[in-house]
Parts: structure tokens; sequence; C-alpha cells
């Protein structure tokens, strides 16, 4: 292999890891309300899309709306709120294939400190322009 084809290939290498870090998720956080509270504080509902638009809330991987497009929730699409910024996004946890009325995504225990949450149901980040709170 040529001199300049390796530094071509090894300059790819290095650069590698930044592009995927500027894609790299942040995780949504449990727990943030402090061990006597639910590890997601409240119950809310996809709300305020434009009908006549695309009528969906992006769910992304970084409370930005550069940030990767994970999912998509459609209008009465029940979340539970876990995690926000001062800015108006906020980190959600929500199976998009239950019932309305009834998931399990395991974020509604007592947590004992603040953790990112893994599972099992899917979570990422949505503006709260297009959520209104149901429950807690």
């Amino acid at each position: 292999m040529g001199f300049l084809k390796a530094t071509i290939i090894a300059a790819a290498l290095l650069a590698a890891p930044v592009l995927a870090q500027s894609n790299d998720r942040q995780p949504v956080m449990i727990g943030l309300d402090g061990p006597e509270f639910d590890a997601c504080g409240s119950l809310g509902e996809v709300a305020n899309l434009n009908p006549r638009g695309d009528n969906y809330l992006s769910v992304r991987a970084r409370p930005t709306t550069s940030g990767t497009e994970l999912d998509r929730l459609g209008p009465g699409a029940r979340i539970l709120m876990c995690d926000a910024t001062t800015d108006g996004w906020i980190g959600v946890v929500y199976d998009p294939n239950a019932d309305e009325d009834y998931f399990d995504c395991q974020a509604l225990g007592l947590e004992p400190e603040p953790r990112p949450y893994t599972g099992p149901c899917r979570s990422g980040w949505v503006h709260g322009d297009y959520v209104i709170v149901i429950a807690g």
C-alpha cells in the first residue's frame, strides 16, 4: 500500500470517532426527583400537533432539532416525562406498541439515585410545546 493511501486511511480512521461523537445520544435520566418519588415524575400525552401538517411528534436522540430522529409519536400517544432541559425539551420513556391506557416501562418505581434509562421501552427527547401533563 502506498504512503499516501495509508495516510488517507489513517486520517479517516482518526476522524471517525469525532463524527460518531457528534451524533451520540444524550441519555434520558430517571430518578431525578429523589429516592422518595417515582423514577419518572409525570405522565404526558402528545398534543397540540398541526393536523394539516405532519401530525406527529419527532422523538430525538438529543434535545435539539438537529438530533437524530429516533421515532414519531402521533396525537394522544402516552409518554412518561422523566428529564428536562431549561429550553423546553423533555426526556421521555414510551412504548409505541402499548395500549393507550397502560404500559409498563419499569420507570414508575423508586430509584435510589439518578441514572440513565436503559429499558425495556424506548426513550428520547421531545419538545414540551407538544406535550400536556395528564398525571403527576
